[in-house]
């Protein structure tokens, strides 16, 4: 068994210990709801660098903070549950979102907010103890040991110190505790503030849902969710702490806590020290009076200056609240139709709105094709069911165009945003029409539709054959003509070595060609004929057929008399 750290041993034993937790250890549940990693680490595995033993950045932290002690919670009889009341808010937020996000572009994943938190708290207890700020960051930097093979993975540079700051080998970063390389892959923005940074818990949470999302991954299977975990650290004690901790914070209720302040580590009380007594000094004493002396006159006292009034200070003026995200909506209400196998109008628009009334500016949208029946109604670019989209300074956010699908059928266009407080989420209903059925190709003889009647010897010149559908002409038509006779009720083309009808000039002067092709119809829909030859054919009927590669066709009767005689 591959070993493992002291935190993560001591964690999977307080969740093991948790009786009703050990019953439910060997049966997974993950239920809840984009661009989106992009190409490379498609599904991570156990051999990943993600899945190295990486070691643990909570080393540099002390015990108690390390893995502290989580009080009983009231009505359990003793029995220790953490619960979402255990993490800092900002923590709780950044699992949120990314369980929002990701359900919006990888519906059939079922990532839950629980599972991204039970990560957060085997790699670094919510970023306890590194000054997690509202914005996500924290003041203190969070950093496993070196990779450098003594006593962990042996993993050489491969950031150039951009994430981990060290330009030799690698260590794992950011609450979440990613690899610099897979970062670099899997780095997304959690929190639309156009960076992506694991250092940041929004950043870090969602790049952790798509890397345990991707390959198609469902979570609510238990084969998938366990895969998934292995992937982050191949250990089966990390899988079950992280799976234990999953399962409380479902269990355990969704309020948040204070983010707790960098470096704040418990310490010991402060010992009392005894004040030393000091002995009081006696007043000096006074000389007696001398009787014969004059008593000296009293000084008057000073009469005192007025006290000047101290000015009321005017009560400041409260600071508004920041305006949240209030409203996302669809701009205009062109129909969302298309024919099958066509472009769709110009990317359908949103409009996201603050409470305050002014346009969200940079707001993330996330756009994603759901419920399609229609074989493959999707973005022009690309194959991902789903894209981010940036709002302009109107607050506006235009989605890619959109192409329909092979066949007839509906679809729902949903646009999500979402802030610290919720998502907002507009649902258009699509749908693509069957194309129109398509009007055959027909060909005809221009100028007349009688039998071609010519004298032995005369070549038949100029037949001129038009390619249309309906009154439209068929450019680039591809026509054969070939000289055919009636076989049992079916036009069949005649055997080259017994004809005797007409024919076409072969390579030499003595070759009879039965089949030639034409030119290609111009934009008039027309081709000619090549000069069709007679000399030696004996006088009688025959028939040209002519063919195109869809299957018009078109028999052409030619009469040929016999000459006459001298």
């Amino acid at each position: 068994m591959k070993p493992l750290h002291r935190h993560v041993v001591n964690t999977s034993r307080k969740v093991l210990c948790t009786a009703a937790l050990a019953a439910s250890l060997t049966t997974a549940a993950v239920v809840t709801n984009t661009p989106v990693a992009g190409a490379g680490e498609a599904e991570p595995t156990p051999d990943s660098p993600q899945a190295a033993d990486r070691g643990d950045a909570r080393l540099d932290l002390p015990g108690q903070l390390a893995d502290p002690v989580v009080p009983p919670a009231a009505g359990t009889g003793g029995t220790v549950a953490e619960g979402a009341s255990g993490i800092p808010a900002t923590a709780l937020d950044a699992y949120k979102r990314a369980e929002v996000a990701v359900a919006a572009a990888l519906p059939k994943c079922n990532l839950s907010w629980a599972l991204v938190a039970g990560i957060g708290r085997v790699e670094s207890v919510h970023a306890s103890g590194y000054g997690l700020k509202t914005d996500g960051t924290t003041e203190k930097p969070i950093r496993g040991p070196r990779l450098d093979g003594n006593g962990y993975a042996r993993i050489l540079d491969t950031d150039k110190g951009e994430f981990d700051a060290d330009t030799e080998f690698d260590r794992a970063f950011g609450p979440l505790q990613f690899i610099p390389s897979t970062w670099a892959t899997w780095k997304a923005d959690g929190n639309g503030d156009g960076k992506r940074d694991a250092n940041n818990i929004y950043d870090a949470a969602l790049g952790a849902g798509l890397y345990l999302c991707s390959g198609g991954k469902d979570l609510s299977l238990p084969a998938d969710l366990d895969k998934a975990v292995l992937s982050y650290n191949q250990s089966r004690e990390y899988v079950n702490s992280v799976l234990g901790y999953m399962r409380q914070y479902q269990q355990g209720g969704t309020a948040g806590i204070p983010n707790p302040p960098v470096g704040n580590y418990p310490t010991p009380p402060t010992p009392s020290i005894p004040t030393p007594h000091v002995p009081t000094p006696r007043p000096p004493a006074t000389k007696p009076a001398d009787p014969g002396s004059q008593t000296p006159k009293p000084k008057p006292t000073p009469t005192p200056e007025p006290t000047k009034p101290t000015p009321t200070p005017e009560p400041s003026k409260p600071t508004p609240a920041p305006a949240t995200l209030a409203k996302l909506e669809r701009v205009g209400d062109a129909k969302l139709e298309a024919e099958a196998g066509s472009l769709f109008a110009d990317g359908t628009r949103f409009k996201a709105v603050l409470s305050d009334g002014k346009p969200a500016v940079g707001q993330a949208v996330v756009v994603a094709v759901e419920q399609d029946t229609t074989g493959g109604t999707g973005f022009v670019f690309g194959d991902e069911a789903s894209v981010v989209v940036r709002t302009d300074a109107e607050g506006i956010a235009t989605a890619p165009r959109l192409k329909a699908g092979p066949k007839a059928g509906t679809f729902t266009l949903r646009a999500t945003a979402y802030d610290a407080k919720g998502q907002f989420t507009v649902a258009l209903e699509g749908r693509t029409t069957a194309k129109p059925a398509e009007v055959p190709v027909e060909l005809s003889r221009t100028g007349s539709a009688t039998p071609v009647r010519v004298q032995a010897g005369t070549a038949v010149k100029g037949l001129e054959f038009l390619a249309a559908r309906g009154e439209k002409p068929v450019a680039g038509a591809r026509i054969t003509a070939a000289l055919v006779e009636k076989t049992g009720g079916v036009w069949a083309p005649v055997d080259p070595q017994t004809a005797k009808g007409p024919y076409f000039k072969g390579a030499t002067a003595e070759a009879k060609l039965f089949t030639a092709a034409l030119p290609a119809t111009g934009a008039d829909g027309k081709a000619v004929l090549p000069d069709l030859l007679t000399q030696g054919v004996p006088a009688g009927t025959y028939h040209l057929r002519l063919l195109t590669a869809d299957k018009a066709e078109l028999i052409v009767t030619i009469e040929i008399t016999a000459a006459p005689t001298a």
